[in-house]
C-alpha cells in the first residue's frame, strides 16, 4: 500500500509539472543546445637549467597538488631475452627504497603526509606520479625526488617482484583472453620490439644489477618532463622543483623516438586452448596522430565497434546474431602509426559464424559505407566524449604536456572538435577501403577446433599456424 501512494504520488506531481507549464513533456532528443565551445585553460610551459621541462596549471578549488613525470623509457627498450625489464625496473622503483630509506620506511612517510606515488611503465613511455594536499607537498617532492634519482632497488623487493610477475604470467595460461591479445601483439607487431613480451625464462635472468643499469640510462633531467596542477602558484612552484631535482644531472643516451613498425604480413593464425569458448581477434595497420586520416579512423572505428549497444559490430553480431557474448572493436593511434583491431568472444560452435560476420561488416562498410545518422551519432558522441576526457585541471596539463612528448602540434587539442565535425560519409567509405584490406588483415583465433561448427581453413587462402601448446 506504502508503494502504491508513493507511486501516485509521484504520478501526480509529474502530471501537475506538465499542466502548470501547459505542455507535455519535451522529448531529450528534441532538446537543442548552443555550440558546444571547446577551450582549455592555457598552461604554462618553462625549461629548468638541467633541461626538465615543466608544465604548470594552476587550480586553487581544492588544497590538492598532482604531480605527473613522464620519462621516454618502457617495453620497447627491453634487451632481448630480458623482456619484462622495464617494467620490473618501475615496480622495484617504487618498492625497492631509496640511499636515505628502505621501501617499508618509504611507504611509511608516504602515509604519514596521505601521499601516494605511483610508476606505470607502458611501451614507449614511463609515468611517475605523486598526489598530495598542499601542506605536505615539499615533503611529498622531497620523497618524490629520492624515488627518481636515487632508487637501490633492495634484493628483497627485487625477488618478490619477479615472483609476483612470474605468477602472473602462469595465469595468462588461464585466461583464453590474456593469451589472446598477448598473442595478437606479437602477430601484429611481428619483427618489431613493440611484440616482444615477457616470459617466465625472461623474468629469471633478470638481476638488480640489470635494474640499476636500465634506470642509469634512463632516468635524467632532459629525458623527463613534468605536469603540475593543484592549488599553487607557479613562482612557489619554480622554486620547489629545482631545489628538490634541480641537482638531479646525466647523459642523454641516444635512443631518441622509436621508430614506427613494418606492418606485419596477413595471416590467419589458430592457437589451441582447451575451452568451450573461442577468442577472435582481427588486426590492421592505422593510421597516426599526426596523419589527416586519424580524425576519420576515430569515427570509423565508433561505428564499427567501440561506440557500444548502437556500434555495427555489438549490435549485429551480439545483439542480432547472438554470437557473442562480448564484442567490438578497438583503435590505439599513436603520434606516427596506429592499429585498429576487432574482437568477438564467443562459444566454440559459433566461431567461423562470428568470424564471417565481423569481416561482412567490415566489408560491408567498405563497400557502401555507413548511414548518415550513424556518422553524426558517432561524431556527436566523440566530440562529447573528448571535451569531457578533460574535466580536470590534472587532466588538462598532463595531456598538453603529452602533445609535446609525443611530437604533436600543441594544437592538436583545439583543432579536435572541427576536425571530427568535417569528417563525411565520403571520407569513411575512402580510409575504409584503404585501410581494411584484407591484404592487411592479421586473424586470431584461440579456442579448440574440435568444437568449430566447420573448418577453419573454409575462412580462406590465409597462412594458417596451428600451435598445439602454448
Amino acid at each position: 500500500m506504502k508503494r502504491i501512494s508513493i507511486y501516485m504520488l509521484f504520478l501526480l506531481l509529474c502530471l501537475s509539472s506538465c499542466a502548470w507549464q501547459g505542455t507535455v513533456p519535451i522529448d531529450p532528443d528534441e532538446i537543442t543546445y548552443p555550440p558546444l565551445r571547446f577551450e582549455p585553460p592555457q598552461t604554462q610551459r618553462t625549461e629548468l637549467a638541467n633541461g626538465i621541462v615543466l608544465y604548470l596549471l594552476e587550480d586553487h578549488e581544492l588544497p590538492f597538488v598532482n604531480l605527473s613525470a613522464v620519462v621516454r623509457m618502457g617495453s620497447y627498450y627491453d634487451p632481448t631475452g630480458k623482456e619484462g625489464l622495464a617494467d620490473l625496473t618501475g615496480t622495484v622503483m617504487r618498492t625497492g627504497g631509496t640511499r636515505s630509506m628502505t621501501g617499508d620506511e618509504l611507504d611509511d612517510a608516504l602515509d604519514l603526509i596521505a601521499a601516494e606515488v605511483s610508476i606505470a611503465v607502458g611501451t614507449e613511455s614511463c609515468t611517475v606520479s605523486l598526489s598530495v594536499l598542499r601542506e605536505n607537498l615539499d615533503k611529498g617532492l622531497e620523497l618524490l625526488s629520492d624515488i627518481l634519482m636515487n632508487p637501490v632497488f633492495e634484493e628483497e623487493k627485487v625477488v618478490l617482484a619477479k615472483s609476483l610477475e612470474t605468477e602472473d604470467l602462469r595465469r595468462i595460461r588461464d585466461n583464453p583472453q590474456r593469451s589472446a591479445f598477448r598473442k595478437f601483439r606479437r602477430l601484429i607487431y611481428e619483427g618489431d620490439s613493440r611484440g616482444r613480451v615477457p616470459t617466465i625464462s625472461s623474468i629469471e635472468k633478470i638481476q638488480r644489477e640489470d635494474m640499476v643499469a636500465f634506470h642509469r640510462r634512463f632516468f635524467h633531467p632532459t629525458n623527463t618532463m613534468i605536469a603540475v596542477s593543484g592549488d599553487i602558484e607557479k613562482d612557489a612552484l619554480l622554486e620547489k622543483i629545482p631545489s628538490c631535482l634541480g641537482g638531479w644531472v646525466g647523459t642523454l643516451h641516444a635512443d631518441g623516438t622509436a621508430p614506427a613498425p613494418a606492418p606485419a604480413r596477413a595471416s590467419l593464425d589458430y592457437f589451441y586452448k582447451d575451452t568451450p569458448q573461442s577468442v577472435i581477434l582481427l588486426g590492421y595497420p592505422a593510421p597516426g596522430k599526426e596523419n589527416p586520416d586519424y580524425y576519420t579512423f576515430e569515427v570509423l572505428d565508433f561505428i564499427i565497434g567501440s561506440g557500444g549497444f548502437r556500434s555495427r559490430i555489438f549490435g549485429e553480431v551480439r545483439n542480432r546474431l547472438g554470437l557473442a557474448y562480448s564484442a567490438g572493436s578497438f583503435y590505439s593511434p599513436r603520434t606516427r602509426f596506429g592499429i585498429f583491431g576487432t574482437y568477438a568472444m564467443v562459444k566454440g560452435a559459433s566461431t567461423l559464424d562470428a568470424l564471417g560476420a565481423v569481416v561482412r561488416i567490415l566489408n560491408e562498410i567498405k563497400a557502401e559505407g555507413v548511414h548518415p545518422e550513424e556518422l553524426a551519432w558517432a561524431k556527436e558522441s566523440l566530440i562529447n566524449g573528448f571535451v569531457f576526457s578533460f574535466a580536470t585541471s590534472d587532466r588538462i596539463v598532463t595531456g598538453q604536456m603529452m602533445l609535446e612528448y609525443e611530437g604533436l602540434s600543441d594544437k592538436f587539442l583545439t583543432r579536435y572538435k572541427n576536425n571530427i565535425e568535417k569528417v563525411t560519409l565520403t571520407d569513411i567509405t575512402d580510409v575504409a577501403s584503404r585501410y581494411l584490406s584484407d591484404d592487411n588483415r592479421i586473424v586470431l583465433v584461440l579456442g579448440d577446433r574440435k568444437r568449430f561448427a566447420r573448418p577453419l581453413s573454409s575462412f580462406g587462402d590465409f597462412r594458417v599456424t596451428e600451435v598445439e601448446k602454448q
